[in-house]
């Protein structure tokens, strides 16, 4: 289930916690916690992910699994797993390297895995008031009060194929995942 880590920079760590923290302007995180079934999908993916954040390159490689009764990620740096998540649809474990800075939440992991994966019915329906969420062609967009706060770009469906590439306005970063192909 594990990928090969490539190459790694240093500031890996410090940039995935550029990701979490919040811009003093912005509120806080939307809290998305779907559960796995409302996927609609068993998907077990590599990838290799990309977080760009003023300036910064980082890569880490992850291996993701959703089935109806959980969802199970592992992030690998470094040669060795700095971050992994359980979560059955009610409650939430992780575990992070010790190195891994307490701004990288599980919760905002969990929430731009979502965000980029789940059905756009299913999260609409999750939405607290004020948010909304558009699907347009290969494209995917989070408003808050009519405001874009992530712009996702797929390169194919199913979602989980392919390229995916999400910019987080609100708190300035971009993820690019990169899903290895079935079978590889």
């Amino acid at each position: 289930m594990f990928l090969r880590c490539q190459r790694w920079a240093p500031a890996l760590l410090l940039a995935l916690a550029g990701c979490a923290s919040t811009p003093p302007s912005a509120p806080a995180r939307l809290g998305l916690k779907l559960a796995p079934q409302a996927l609609g999908a068993t998907v077990s993916v590599q990838q290799h992910l990309v977080v760009e954040r003023a300036g910064r390159i980082d890569e880490l490689d992850a291996a993701l699994e959703v089935e109806a009764s959980h969802l199970d990620l592992v992030g690998l740096a470094f040669g060795q797993r700095v971050l992994s998540l359980h979560y059955d649809g009610k409650e939430m474990t992780s575990w992070r390297h010790l190195m891994l800075p307490a701004q990288v939440r599980a919760e905002d992991v969990l929430e731009d895995m979502q965000l980029t994966l789940w059905p756009r019915e299913a999260i609409a329906d999750a939405l607290p008031a004020g948010w909304r969420i558009e699907d347009s062609g290969l494209r995917r967009t989070l408003f808050l009060h009519d405001e874009a706060v992530t712009v996702i770009d797929y390169s194919a469906m199913p979602r989980w194929s392919g390229t995916v590439v999400l910019d987080n306005l609100r708190y300035r970063y971009r993820l690019t995942i990169q899903n290895a192909p079935e079978g590889s």
